[in-house]
């Protein structure tokens, strides 16, 4: 939170019947009798030569096939999905945002409600678990492509893992921020890397003016941003409570507080996020801390936790209340990345740290 390439071809025995969609009761069949490695040869994935439309074909859709190279895994689309599963909040709303919420047959564990904005459509997104969800589940609203917003959720005890979800003719995709492999995680997350996944998906799903659109509007917006005072520590603190779990030199939290001029006192660790003792949070006694607002690990509870503890109530951002919150679902790459940084910005405004100019 990599696999093996997605794509296979072969020839299905004449007897196995291979339809494009199957139903939700042939494919719970299916499971039970283990008869998924039959279905390599139905050809269900892009590469399928038998339903692939020949290169300048009138069936051909324009701008296809569109290949990809995904966390390790190349996928290849010959038309636009049309039947998408979203897992994670950042999958959703960037479907949301791209106008194209229309395509989610099945939303899964989602990290809180979606912004206002997209309230009224994402009510009528059904949700098919509350956390990551099962491939039985997953197959039965058939779709041709899982959005997925960490590796984790694409794994056997999950929605699949990605090549046996290639033979059943669905595509996967997974948050370019959330590689895990060292040679396909970014060196560093940037807005930019952050940007090039959005028309990326822009051009998976065939929108690929909508995505640019949107990456003008959130640059734009970007550009607002104010930053903090030189020199200002900070500590982005996600979850745990006798061991923190904090955001570390390389993901969504450090690609935000690069933008805000913040100094992470973990900033030189190469992780996305990592643990943190105690003792080192109070050695490094940052100036602010982000407190990552959620329902099971809320920002006040952790307040409470800072300043009932007699180490870290010494802390300098405890003693002056210097705290920064953002909701959950802003805190992994997404959508939300660039209005969490302007609502970050404003809150230290609020606490004077900002450059003198930009107060």
């Amino acid at each position: 939170m990599s696999q093996a390439p997605s794509q296979f071809s072969s020839s299905a025995p004449s007897h196995v019947l291979c339809p494009r969609r199957r139903t939700s009761t042939a494919l719970a069949a299916l499971a039970a009798l283990g008869l998924a490695l039959v279905l390599a040869g139905c050809g269900g994935g892009s590469d399928d030569a038998a339903g692939k439309p020949e290169e300048g074909s009138a069936s051909a859709v324009a701008g296809y096939p569109v290949t990809v190279r995904n966390c390790g895994t190349e996928v290849t689309f010959d038309e636009p999905p049309q039947r998408v599963v979203t897992i994670k909040s950042t999958s959703t709303e960037l479907l949301l945002a791209l106008g194209l919420g229309e395509r989610i047959v099945g939303q899964a564990f989602g990290d809180g409600p979606v912004p206002e904005q997209w309230a009224e459509e994402a009510a009528g997104i059904p949700t098919i678990s509350d956390e990551a969800p099962s491939q039985e589940v997953v197959l039965e609203h058939e779709p041709d492509l899982v959005l997925a917003g960490w590796e984790s959720n694409l794994a056997a005890d999950t929605a699949g893992e990605r090549d046996q979800l290639a033979r059943l003719g669905v595509h996967t995709y997974v948050s370019p921020a959330a590689c895990q492999a060292p040679q396909d995680q970014p060196d560093r997350m940037t807005f930019d890397l952050l940007f090039d996944q959005f028309q990326e998906v822009g051009r998976i799903l065939g929108a690929p003016e909508p995505a640019a659109e949107l990456v003008r509007e959130q640059r734009s917006l970007l550009a607002e941003v104010s930053r903090a005072r030189p020199g200002t520590t900070a500590l982005w603190w996600s979850s745990g409570e006798d061991t923190p779990y904090v955001g570390g030199g390389i993901g969504a939290p450090q690609m935000v507080l690069d933008v805000l001029g913040l100094d992470n006192v973990v900033g030189d660790v190469d992780q996305t996020w990592t643990s943190l003792g105690w003792e080192a949070i109070v050695d490094a006694d940052p100036d602010v801390i982000v407190l990552v607002d959620a329902t099971w690990n809320s920002a006040r509870d952790k307040i409470d936790q800072l300043e009932s503890s007699p180490a870290t109530a010494e802390l300098s951002a405890v003693r002056r209340q210097r705290y920064l919150v953002v909701p959950f679902p802003a805190a992994e790459a997404g959508v939300r990345s660039v209005p969490a940084a302007i609502d970050l910005s404003g809150q230290l405004g609020e606490l004077g740290l900002l450059e003198p100019t930009q107060r």
